[in-house]
């Protein structure tokens, strides 16, 4: 029994961290273009990242010029049509075919390439390109976006035994419509091992006390300040979720972020708020994902915010989170380990 309350004090814990997100429906409504000129405090930046290796190493410069290049309203028709044609084009020069597949108000870009052994399940990496009206969404969610095509260029054509399939979801702030609509093609679903969902990895603060946090909070948290990552999984795929321990475990050799991982019981049905990002339709139909976040209005003041922008992005604490992706997804595409809890016996 006490096993249950600790997971059920964790789980409301996660409630806050994630919650608040993509279930708010907005009227349709044209925008000019959003430019910088709210002043913002520029946070304090964190030690440059050390060695990588150099075949895998993200840009810096690359993530930004994406943030910056989707710096508009992504929230009307023709503002998210302008958005994919900016995603197709940067997926084809890193030699993808990606795929647009339309649902109702809405269309999803899709692409993959093929691994190995098709015997493996494939690994998926996904983020929601539209925002809600009035804000550019830089952190939110342009910042997935962009990590996204660094792991599209990096690993387009690196030989791994898994496939690597990409997935920019649309509608996500209308209450994650393009992600239902993904998983509703079930055959796709039967050869999928996991899903690494980005929803907001950009915004760190480094003010004592900056990071909010519910009351008794039954773990540690790695700072108290906003400078870590926070992974969400579910119980059944504790696999997925410790791709990103195993990982943290080695941090000190890389100077990455801290990575604080929460694994949510019985899918989320007693914590309703963390299901509120596109990693959710995928618990429910049976298959491993994780949400990577800032933690979202818990840290950052921008959210859904005409103020988020690019000059709000942490440069360091960004292509940190970008690196830790990059790293996990290649670990997890070279493994042919089964990526949900085994059961006891």
């Amino acid at each position: 029994m006490r096993k249950w309350i600790w997971l059920m004090l964790l789980a409301l814990f996660a409630v806050a961290v994630v919650g608040s997100r993509g279930s708010t429906f907005f009227e349709q409504r044209s925008s000019p273009e959003i430019v910088q000129s709210i002043p913002v405090e520029t946070p304090q930046p964190q030690p440059e990242l050390k060695e990588v290796d150099s075949t895998l190493q993200v840009s810096t410069d690359m993530l930004l010029a994406h943030i910056q290049n989707l710096n508009f309203q992504r929230y009307t028709t023709t503002e998210r049509s302008r958005t994919r044609t900016y995603i197709t084009t940067e997926l084809k020069k890193f030699g993808w075919k990606p795929k647009l597949e339309k649902f109702t108000n809405g269309v999803n870009i899709f692409a993959e390439r093929v691994g190995t052994n098709k015997a493996a399940k494939a690994i998926l990496i996904g983020a929601h390109y539209d925002t809600v009206a009035f804000s550019p969404g830089a952190d939110d969610n342009a910042s997935g976006v962009a990590v996204m095509l660094e792991v599209a260029r990096l690993l387009g054509s690196r030989p791994t035994s898994r496939t690597l399939q990409l997935a920019f979801f649309d509608q996500e702030e209308a209450g994650l419509l393009g992600s239902q609509a993904f998983v509703k093609k079930t055959a796709r679903l039967e050869n999928l091992g996991g899903a690494i969902v980005m929803d907001m990895v950009a915004y760190a603060c480094y003010t004592a006390g900056c990071q909010k946090y519910p009351a008794g909070l039954p773990i540690s948290p790695p700072s108290n300040k906003g400078d870590f990552l926070v992974v969400v999984g579910d119980t059944e795929h504790l696999p997925l979720v410790n791709a990103f321990q195993n990982l943290e475990k080695n941090k000190e050799k890389s100077n990455l972020p801290a990575v604080l991982t929460l694994p949510i019981p019985l899918k989320g049905i007693l914590t309703p708020d963390t299901l509120r990002s596109d990693h959710a339709p995928f618990w429910y139909q049976g298959v491993g994902a994780v949400l990577v976040t800032d933690t979202a209005n818990l840290r950052t003041p921008h959210y859904h915010q005409p103020s988020d922008i690019p000059a709000t992005i942490d440069r360091s604490f960004f292509t940190g989170a970008a690196q830790i992706v990059v790293n996990t997804t290649t670990a997890l595409l070279e493994k042919n380990e089964v990526l949900a809890t085994q059961p006891a016996t």
